[in-house]
């Protein structure tokens, strides 16, 4: 992957193309869209060999804000014409951006095959629990009982955890964050260096059809008791004043809160967070008191890009250069005169 000439240091304008942002008032798409332009410059990247790639969807717009290469594809397809381009050009650094009802509804499919693929490119799925462009019908993610257009008595329908969802798809790095967090850009970041497919979880607002669904998490106040930041090889901790914590309940096996100082607890009975185990990776990724924030799962693993152009130095040694005019003609052919 090419980085920066060593006579260019780009900045967040770079990024930025001409278009005005069309997001309404308050929208937490505004937050990402800033956070991604003033990361990518950190990290080397150059806006001639970046791609952002949608499908359809709120979210789905930001390849015009972005001063790069980009596509708005068509509704839960934008996996799939990632790993094609991908494939087609391994040198270029491929953002995937999509919604939970893009990507976790008609997308669901080709979510699951590019995780499991392990395409080196990064995918954002923007989570507000809810469908926005087509005026707030309930989404994959949604809360059992919510009042829409769509489920005007209350969904009955139980949601998917996104995060769940892409460790079930043996992804080999999760993570999670939420729009307005300062802390966004070092999950973007840890994203782009992994060799691999990177799927970064973002709860966001949507201020017209389901806002302040995050509220608990995000709010400056309420905040610090919900939001365990994860640092592998630490203890878990969060609260603000970093007095709460998660033990493994003997007895069950699970996760629980626990506050240091109380019935003995000290930091010595705390779990230390470990990436690579991919068991306390699923039970990080629904916590009932708290949501675990930041890096939840990261493994290397076969990288499809790489192991699909060894195939192909192969089968060209064993069968020499390929020849689609022979291909075409081989076998049966017809004379239509």
């Amino acid at each position: 992957m090419s980085s920066n000439p060593p006579d260019k240091e780009y900045t967040r304008k770079d990024f930025s193309s001409d278009q005005e942002v069309r997001w309404c008032p308050g929208c937490g798409d505004y937050a990402i869209l800033a956070a991604v332009q003033r990361t990518l410059p950190s990290l080397g990247s150059s806006p001639e060999n970046t791609v952002f790639i949608s499908g359809i969807g709120c979210s789905s717009r930001f390849p015009y804000y972005m001063n790069t290469y980009g596509f708005h594809t068509i509704h839960g397809r934008a996996p799939a014409f990632a790993t094609g381009l991908k494939l087609a050009n391994p040198e270029l650094d491929v953002w995937v951006i999509t919604g939970d009802g893009d990507g976790l509804s008609i997308g669901g499919n080709h979510l699951l095959h590019v995780l499991r693929r392990n395409i080196d490119l990064q995918i954002m799925l923007f989570n507000n629990q809810i469908y926005g462009l087509t005026k707030g019908q309930y989404s994959p993610t949604s809360q059992v009982g919510i009042v829409t257009p769509s489920s005007p008595l209350g969904s009955i329908d139980q949601p998917v955890v996104p995060v769940r969802f892409a460790l079930g798809a043996r992804a080999t790095f999760v993570a999670r964050a939420f729009d307005t967090s300062k802390k966004l850009p070092e999950a973007l970041g840890a994203a782009r260096k992994h060799k691999g497919a990177s799927f970064i979880e973002i709860l966001q607002n949507c201020p017209v059809f389901n806002d302040g669904i995050f509220d608990l998490i995000t709010d400056r106040k309420t905040g610090p008791a919900y939001q365990l930041w994860l640092e592998h090889g630490q203890p878990m901790k969060f609260g603000p004043n970093a007095e709460k914590g998660l033990r493994l309940k003997p007895a069950t096996l699970c996760l629980e809160v626990v506050t240091i100082g109380e019935n003995g607890v000290t930091d010595a009975d705390l779990v230390i967070h470990d990436e690579t185990n991919p068991s306390l990776a699923w039970m990080l990724a629904d916590l009932p008191d708290v949501v675990a924030l930041g890096v939840i799962y990261r493994q290397p693993g076969p990288v499809y890009n790489e192991s699909l152009q060894r195939q192909r130095e192969l089968a060209e040694e064993r069968f020499g250069a390929p020849d689609l005019h022979a291909l075409l003609r081989q076998g049966h052919t017809w004379t239509v005169s």
